[in-house]
């Protein structure tokens, strides 16, 4: 396929898993059973999305806790009572909070690519959550003993380790998770929580060569979880100026659910930067009706006649299920979706002659 096309990260967890999740957490189910459970479900996405034509693979986030609390989970120095993200629909996601030092990433990312790896016969993505979510554990009055200066260098250590640990493990790309980014502009219209968020993930991101930053990307969304959004009432235009500052090589944004895709895309076109390359989102995840190709196809055409097809790419608006318990979406529809997607990407190319 001469355009790449590339699903975000998640999708949704088989009811076996879903079980086997809730069993673990009450006991019923021991470590070793649920992680052969787990990785049945990685082998059976792979095994899917390949069937689909997938030309990039993930596993699906099958094994993660959450797209963004896999670093920490089980950490015994984390409260439940942290930052809130309010979604349109009225429901709330909390993420812990840090209550003691020393910060440190449990888990990294690189162990669910090597597991992926032993299962896909095509690249293997990985996502990774961003370092500026993370900072948002630390509490605004502080800690007693460890203050935010050594958090946030705890914090950059740690998720440069994350990075590196899936470059050198043989990932596709790595993509950052910074779904946060639009939300900061709800929260401080100012923007200047937008900088600080930016700047962070800078911080990791200039530990990297220019040809590891090649390989490594970021997702910005306006939030996907039970159907609803936390975020879409954002405007594109407010954020995208800031989040290009951002040192990676690939953009991954949602445009399918976007009222006005044409004028964003006019944005993108004149300040994407120069060695970057831009996936477009041609598939919505909450919306219940499956895509057909040739809708995708025209979706891909309308971003073609703002951007060059050697910088363009297609994803999937977001992961389908960030958070492991979300079921608004079927496993069936996601891989429907997905199917339409990589169809229709084909399509548009052949039409542009590629």
């Amino acid at each position: 396929m001469s355009i790449p096309s590339e699903l975000i990260g998640s999708v949704p967890r088989p009811q076996e898993l879903l079980s086997a999740t809730a069993g673990h957490a009450a006991g019923r189910i021991h470590d070793a059973e649920f992680a052969e459970i787990r990785q049945r479900a990685v082998q059976d996405t792979i095994a899917r999305l390949e069937s689909l034509g997938s030309p990039v693979v993930t596993d699906g986030d099958q094994a993660k806790p959450s797209a963004y609390t896999y670093p920490i989970a089980g950490a015994d120095n984390l409260a439940d009572d942290g930052f809130v993200i309010p979604f349109a629909d009225g429901h709330i996601r909390t993420f812990p909070r840090l209550t003691s030092g020393p910060f440190r990433y449990r888990a990294h990312a690189d162990q669910y690519l090597r597991s992926a790896q032993k299962s896909a016969t095509v690249p293997v993505k990985q996502s990774v959550v961003a370092p500026s979510l993370l900072s948002l554990l630390y509490p605004a009055d502080g800690i007693s003993g460890y203050s935010r200066e050594t958090f946030l260098d705890d914090l950059v250590a740690g998720a440069e380790a994350d990075i590196r640990g899936c470059l050198d493990a043989g990932a596709h790309v790595v993509q950052l998770d910074f779904t946060e980014a639009r939300l900061s502009l709800k929260l401080d219209p100012s923007g200047g929580l937008l900088r600080d968020l930016v700047a962070l993930d800078n911080r990791v991101l200039e530990r990297f060569s220019k040809a590891e930053r090649a390989r490594i990307g970021v997702h910005a969304d306006p939030g996907a979880d039970q159907g609803s959004t936390h975020s879409l009432d954002i405007d594109y235009a407010e954020l995208l100026p800031e989040l290009f500052k951002l040192a990676v090589g690939n953009f991954y944004l949602s445009m399918a659910g976007e009222a006005e895709p044409d004028r964003v895309l006019t944005v993108v076109a004149e300040q994407l930067p120069a060695d970057a390359r831009v996936f477009v989102g041609v598939i919505d995840p909450i919306d219940p009706v499956v895509e057909t190709a040739e809708q995708v196809r025209d979706r891909v055409l309308a971003a073609a006649r703002h951007l060059p097809a050697d910088r363009l790419g297609t994803c999937d608006d977001s992961g389908f299920a960030p958070f492991a318990d979300d079921v608004s979406t079927s496993r069936e529809t996601a891989f429907a979706k997905i199917r339409a997607r990589v169809e229709g990407t084909a399509l548009a190319a052949e039409a542009l002659g590629l």
